[in-house]
């Protein structure tokens, strides 16, 4: 089973999934604009070169993204209805990626060791997001082993 997330911006959708690019790295498999649509779609002139669908693999995931343009209903809430969780393969990529997508942001919980038995932190990025990184500790201790 696969979980992807999507989420729903208010016109900077394409600054968010840059801004997570420059941290994950890769490319977008999909970025499509309003403007590419259907003229019927009626989305104003001034907002057509918003993002109506990115897809960006990330690690095993796929997450997902548009702009919502102002006649499709009210203004998206970003950043208080989920949280997007990713699984480190080590303390020191928990560290690196936390310090760089919580820049600018909100840390609810600095990475530390937790009573589950991983490595765990979690954030609001810059952009209202929620973001949750795990560690399981067995698993890095399972690569050094093998190194």
């Amino acid at each position: 089973m696969t979980v992807n997330i999507y989420l729903h911006f208010n016109g900077n959708c394409r600054e968010a999934f840059e801004f997570y690019r420059s941290i994950f790295g890769g490319n977008f498999a999909l970025v499509q604009t309003f403007g590419d649509g259907p003229p019927d779609m009626d989305v104003p002139e001034d907002e057509r070169d918003n993002i109506m669908h990115v897809s960006y693999p990330i690690g095993s995931g796929v997450l997902m993204g548009s702009d919502v343009p102002s006649g499709f209903g009210p203004p998206p809430q970003q950043g208080n209805n989920f949280s997007i969780s990713y699984q480190t393969r080590s303390r020191q990529e928990t560290d690196d990626l936390f310090a760089k997508i919580s820049e600018g942001g909100t840390v609810g919980m600095p990475p530390a060791d937790m009573f589950w038995g991983a490595y765990f932190g979690s954030c609001t990025d810059k952009f209202g997001i929620n973001w949750m990184f795990n560690c399981e500790q067995q698993d890095q201790q399972q690569q050094q082993q093998q190194q």
